[in-house]
């Protein structure tokens, strides 16, 4: 590729030339038994080279080091010659996209662009692939499973979203509008029949992309700032406390199906999640001065740290498997689908109608065992890792049940407090009544 001279007009001042080639040799110190040699490309900007590999090895014997292709009809130039082809149009293209965004040229940030080091993903598919594939690595360690499956759901329900309405493979970042999460809001909906609640969840993952995009200067605002999902009242479910009581007082034979029980007891004293669960170890195990143990953890879903104390009922069921130990680790633990079945069967047991999940003993912390005795809220959104009290202040629904009580320990507490004055006669104006007043009574005092 023959050199060029390129003008790029920064300002109306000052004009600033740069000189453009790109040139390819094969390296035939590492010739290669089959007589084929690595195939080299060099960059050159303004005196300045930057050298890299093609990935590509080629017949020494049919190199053409004027033209940079193969000669001859067969394959392998074919395949060769159309890879390099593809490959300096590449090059071309990031020269002119760098020149246009920065400013500037370097051959070192053309090499870069060409080998995906530092180049910016302006797809917004390709940008949400980057971010899938950095959270992946950090999967157990930092981040769930869980969460990590849900990411390439909607990643995959975005791909599909882009073939059905737009009839395309991916969309620029910049070509985004509020109406295509409005769209893919009723996508979701009517074509996947999703509920409102996985609505909204997806369409949280897919504007964290976009916030991905506004910090690395992609984007320079949301357009989907204004965007508010659908979003009906969603009440936590929990158990009452006729049914946590039928669930720890149940006969089960199975050791299995016992194990499984206590574990999601443990969990409904301690808001413990599964992954939580399985990670748990003796170093987690602390004891304050005064004798009590804590459970000191940071969450693997959101890294929030949290410090629970062990009542009796915890502490119960870690002295009941502590023979069973492997390591350091508290519990063995099953699968969590293995759980879900168990969990079946022993409702199965306590004639309990409502479904039961391995979630719920979480909701069972949140409300049954922290909020509804009176435990603060505060105190209760950081022993369940909560960054937000938004999120504990849905777990403060409480039942009825639980507001006759309070209301009767508040009635027993003011009852003879406050007295209201009785209609009074007045001999001047009959049939009217004195200024009613709250008036304290003493004797309550």
């Amino acid at each position: 590729m023959n050199a060029t001279r390129n003008k790029n007009k920064n300002n109306t001042k000052s004009t600033v030339y740069s000189t453009f080639a790109v040139l390819f040799y094969i390296n035939r110190q590492k010739i290669k038994k089959n007589g084929r040699c690595p195939l080299m490309g060099r960059i050159s900007i303004n005196a300045e080279m930057a050298q890299f590999s093609v990935g590509l090895d080629v017949d020494s014997k049919l190199w053409d080091a004027k033209t940079y292709r193969l000669t001859g009809r067969s394959r392998h130039a074919a395949e060769a010659n159309y890879q390099i082809s593809q490959l300096i149009e590449k090059i071309n293209r990031y020269y002119k996209e760098i020149l246009d965004e920065q400013g500037y040229i370097t051959a070192e940030l053309v090499k870069n662009a060409v080998g995906g080091i530092g180049r910016k993903k302006e797809n917004l598919l390709e940008l949400f692939q980057e971010h899938n594939e950095e959270y992946s690595k950090q999967v157990g360690i930092t981040r769930s499973a869980e969460t990590m499956r849900n990411y390439i759901s909607v990643y995959n329900q975005t791909k599909s979203f882009l073939r059905t309405l737009y009839n395309a493979e991916d969309i620029p970042l910049r070509q985004l509008e509020l109406s295509f999460i409005e769209k893919f809001d009723s996508f979701m909906r009517i074509e996947q029949g999703f509920t409102a609640h996985t609505v909204s969840s997806y369409t949280i993952m897919l504007r964290k992309i976009i916030r991905r995009a506004i910090s690395q200067g992609i984007l320079h605002k949301n357009p989907f700032a204004s965007y508010i999902p659908e979003q009906p009242p969603r009440k936590r479910r929990h158990m009452n406390r006729e049914e946590l009581d039928k669930f720890m007082n149940v006969s089960i034979a199975s050791k299995r199906v016992c194990h499984t029980r206590d574990m999601f007891i443990f969990a409904t004293f301690t808001g413990l999640s599964y992954a939580d669960m399985r990670n748990l170890s003796e170093e987690n195990i602390h004891q304050e001065q005064n004798g009590r143990l804590w459970l000191k953890i940071k969450r693997q879903k959101t890294g929030s740290k949290c410090n629970i104390p062990l009542l009796d009922v915890p502490l119960q069921i870690m002295e009941k498997y502590k023979s069973e130990r492997k390591g350091s680790k508290i519990f063995n633990m099953i699968t969590l689908s293995c759980m879900e079945v168990n969990l079946k069967k022993i409702a199965k047991l306590c004639k309990i109608e409502t479904r039961i999940t391995y979630h719920q003993r979480r909701h069972n912390f949140g409300t049954l065992i922290t909020l509804s005795q009176g435990v603060p809220m505060e105190t209760v959104s950081q022993m369940m890792g909560h960054k937000c009290i938004k999120t504990t202040q849905i777990y403060a629904k409480l039942t009825r049940q639980k507001l006759n009580e309070d209301m009767k320990k508040l009635s027993s507490r003011i009852g003879g407090k406050y007295k209201l004055e009785d209609y009074v006669e007045n001999d001047n104006k009959a049939n009217q009544c004195k200024t009613e007043q709250l008036k304290p009574n003493n004797h309550g005092k």
